[in-house]
């Protein structure tokens, strides 16, 4: 019982620090568990799989880092988000996102795009793109969501491959990375996205395209983001983890992304099996319930769309 009780009071600390809630109840909760039908994922998909998973620990730091290489999407965050006030803010909207999109029904996956769509209508601008003309943007730019989202995708995957021992679903498609790709690809169609990478090649390809058109660039502004997301303001406990956090989200970029933001990376040999080791601890720590995955797959035995037994 005191294990179970220690585990419980670790696990409302953790989700108190990503959602922003005082009781560690995510505000998201009652949404992914409302509903009547079975959303676009079950817990035999890969984005299920991915995102459920501790190593999205790591992919959203990386993911971050990429998505601050494009000047358009990063003069959205600089100039309309409270990132430096609120950090923990922005992250749990999110994980709002991310945890509607992937455990919601359909109902709620369309209203979180509504209000993702209506937060962009507010998120317009100029910036010096990466060849230094001067460009007028919206964050509803098809450039600007297809680079955010493909920095996502190839993060989280790649987080996934690199500290997580749990496989991921390989589907009707040519790989498990591929699956993943392809499933997650829908993500992005409510938010105005008509067309995406469906494969790892593909996705791969479309990364090259925005380095070799120019399209990417660092000024001193990115190499601010940068730091700040290094020294993210947590709590001291938290700060020692979030460094390993942040050394594996560092060494599993490319080489030439890693060059582009400055930044060195500790050896693979070290990063990767005490990252992974530190994942399993934290999970071993926190218990292995999971109230989001529990509440969407109570809605999913519900509406008859899955079983535990399937």
């Amino acid at each position: 019982m005191k294990n179970k009780a220690w585990q419980e009071a670790l696990s409302v600390r953790f989700r108190r620090l990503l959602s922003g809630d005082p009781n560690g109840v995510p505000p998201w909760l009652e949404v992914v568990a409302a509903g009547d039908d079975a959303g676009w994922f079950t817990p035999d998909d890969a984005p299920w799989v991915v995102h459920a998973d501790f190593a999205t620990l790591v992919g959203g730091i990386r993911a971050l880092l990429m998505q601050a290489l494009h000047p358009g999407s990063l003069a959205g965050v600089s100039q309309h988000s409270r990132y430096e006030q609120d950090p923990l803010g922005r992250l749990s909207g999110t994980i709002r996102w991310l945890t509607v999109t992937t455990f919601g029904s359909e109902q709620a996956i369309m209203q979180e795009a509504s209000r993702v769509n209506r937060l962009h209508t507010r998120v317009v601008g100029d910036y010096v793109s990466g060849q230094g003309e001067q460009k007028s943007y919206r964050a509803a730019d098809a450039d600007l969501l297809l680079w955010v989202h493909i920095a996502f995708s190839d993060s989280f995957l790649t987080a996934h491959e690199w500290y997580s021992g749990v496989s991921i679903p390989k589907g009707d498609n040519a790989s498990a990375a591929d699956n993943y790709v392809a499933q997650w690809s829908k993500s992005v169609q409510p938010l105005g996205l008509a067309q995406a990478p469906m494969t790892r090649a593909e996705l791969n390809d479309q990364i090259s395209q925005f380095a070799e058109q120019g399209l990417l660039r660092v000024d001193e502004q990115t190499l601010q983001v940068v730091d700040f997301i290094r020294k993210a303001p947590l709590p001291k406990s938290a700060k020692p983890i979030y460094a390993l956090l942040f050394d594996a989200a560092v060494v599993s970029l490319p080489q030439e992304i890693r060059q582009m933001l400055g930044l060195r990376a500790r050896p693979r040999w070290f990063v990767q099996p005490v990252v992974r080791a530190l994942l399993r601890l934290m999970r071993f720590a926190i218990g292995p319930e999971s109230p989001i995955e529990d509440a969407a797959k109570q809605r999913l035995i519900r509406v008859g769309a899955w079983s535990p037994n399937s």
